[in-house]
């Protein structure tokens, strides 16, 4: 990195905007490629009490750039996965069980609080000479034939031969390349919040599916899980102004007392679902990350897993293309990533797209569908563990990371 003292500019190899896990994870595996990187990560976030299941390749990555060592004791292993079909409809799913050690894992992934999971990697960060953070928001953006400039809060710029927009879904960056979204939403609402159980939850993650969407229990570490319950958006109303004993009596009820009584903890997070995608991720200067790339429901653990493989993804085509002589934001490296990123995202948000509108329809013939769906996983094994395999590691999306490989 340089640094102009008169004018405060500072220059890198590449720039990542948005401190989040994605942006972190990206700037981390740059730097550790030997990628001189700034990280416009602006200012300190709001607390997020919001967990996320890290599916094994995102824990293979995060283990090769030096991070999962420091959060790993935090987190709690997925070693079952469970469906049960919750509607109380005519056409029913039989329960489906999934297990890690029929493809020989110990765990799918690991839960994980997202505030644990970001101070890991900033102190990693911190630890890399080729990156320079700065806690400064982005306020303009300018992409030239040569690079790209962003301005930030203080009137400083920091320019870079390719930008890593990672600034969320309403991005800066992504507007100023021009990249249009599209856009759909759903008529529910997402709650999210922890609870402690009185009974062990021995590693297994359920998905109970209703009628107004999945309610999902993920295991924590202790007696203790997180949970991401999709609603109507009056039923998400009434379940926000439940009092705490009332909003234990009530995820008791939805749990069918699995993991037995139940203490709700503080801090409730709910939001509108929709998903949204780029129309492309990616232009000359510029790639698209985590939510400025893509948005899609919180079902099936695919949101920030999509994420990081992104990061792993453009940091690997950057290091290749310095090590080449290349420049790394020219058109030819940016259309590959365009290429390497579309088949995976598009392949998750059909397939959490039409589970949810499964959930939704009242057509007998959808439901007939979706339950000789789950009956086939339950009972083909080689279809089960296909499915099971592809759900944690896709063969469309392997950059080098998420087999465990450094980029150094």
């Amino acid at each position: 990195m340089e640094s102009d003292g008169t004018s405060g500019a500072v220059t890198g190899e590449v720039l990542v905007v948005g401190g989040g896990p994605a942006g972190l994870t990206a700037a981390v595996a740059l730097a550790s490629g030997g990628v001189p990187t700034v990280l416009v990560e602006g200012s300190a976030p709001t607390r997020d009490n919001r967990t996320t299941a890290l599916l094994a390749g995102s824990v293979d990555a995060l283990t090769a750039l030096g991070v999962w060592e420091s959060c790993e004791a935090d987190a709690a292993p997925l070693k079952k996965l469970r469906i049960v079909d919750d509607t109380g409809r005519l056409w029913r799913a039989p329960e489906v069980r999934f297990s890690a050690d029929e493809i020989g894992l110990d765990a799918f992934g690991w839960n994980i609080a997202n505030r644990t999971l970001v101070a890991a990697l900033e102190a990693r960060a911190d630890a890399l000479p080729a990156l320079q953070r700065i806690a400064e928001d982005a306020v303009g953006v300018e992409i030239a034939e040569d690079g790209v400039a962003v301005r930030l809060s203080s009137g400083r710029t920091v320019s870079a031969r390719l930008a890593v927009a990672a600034d969320g879904r309403r991005s800066l960056v992504r507007e100023a390349a021009g990249i249009g979204t599209t856009h759909r939403a759903y008529p529910q609402t997402a709650l999210t919040f922890n609870f402690s159980c009185s009974r062990q939850h021995h590693d297994t993650s359920t998905e109970f599916h209703s009628a107004e969407g999945p309610f999902t229990i993920v295991p924590l570490p202790g007696r203790r899980m997180s949970v991401v319950c999709v609603v109507l958006p009056d039923e998400a109303e009434r379940l926000q102004s439940l009092a705490p004993e009332a909003l234990n009596r009530e995820v008791e009820g939805r749990t069918h007392s699995i993991v037995g009584t139940v203490a709700v903890e503080p801090g409730r997070g709910v939001f509108p679902l929709a998903a949204e995608t780029a129309k492309s991720f990616a232009s000359e200067r510029v790639v698209l990350i985590g939510e400025a790339a893509h948005v899609i429901p919180p079902i099936g653990a695919q949101g920030l897993n999509l994420g990081l493989r992104d990061a792993a993804t453009v940091a690997e085509l950057t290091v290749d293309a310095l090590r080449a002589g290349d420049d790394p934001g020219k058109a030819s490296v940016t259309c590959r990533y365009d290429a390497a990123r579309r088949a995976d995202v598009t392949t998750r948000t059909l397939a959490v797209d039409l589970l949810n509108r499964s959930l939704l329809s009242d057509y007998l013939p959808i439901q007939a569908t979706r339950g000789a769906g789950l009956w086939m996983l339950q009972k083909v094994g080689p279809l089960r563990r296909a499915v099971m395999r592809e759900g944690v590691a896709p063969m469309v999306a392997a950059p080098r990371l998420m087999r465990g490989e450094p980029l150094g």
